[in-house]
């Protein structure tokens, strides 16, 4: 995938904005896209996933879960970090 380009990130907005915001991007053309979250913003990334799917999208398929842990830093203190579970939902439109 080229970048950023493709990509939305879910952070603290309503679900259907992100819902809306690759719904877009199909609709502009692309033939992928990446949905990222981390923390407590997975189980929207994956409602964002499934609500395009099943409600907007129906030949989008998703194509690649990816799950990892990132290394945070703690605001304030020195040389600390946090363990952040991390996910990117790759959805791509089907070749029927």
């Amino acid at each position: 995938m080229d970048g950023d380009e493709n990509t939305v990130y879910i952070g603290k907005k309503e679900t259907m904005n992100y819902v809306m915001a690759v719904v877009t991007q199909f609709n502009n053309g692309s033939e992928e896209v990446d949905i990222k979250a981390r923390g407590r913003a997975i189980s929207k990334a994956v409602d964002v996933a499934e609500i395009t799917r099943n409600r907007f999208v129906p030949e989008a398929d998703i194509a690649d879960i990816i799950t990892d842990t990132e290394e945070i830093p703690i605001d304030g203190e020195e040389d600390k970090t946090t363990n952040v579970s991390s996910m990117e939902i790759t959805m791509k439109l089907s070749a029927d």
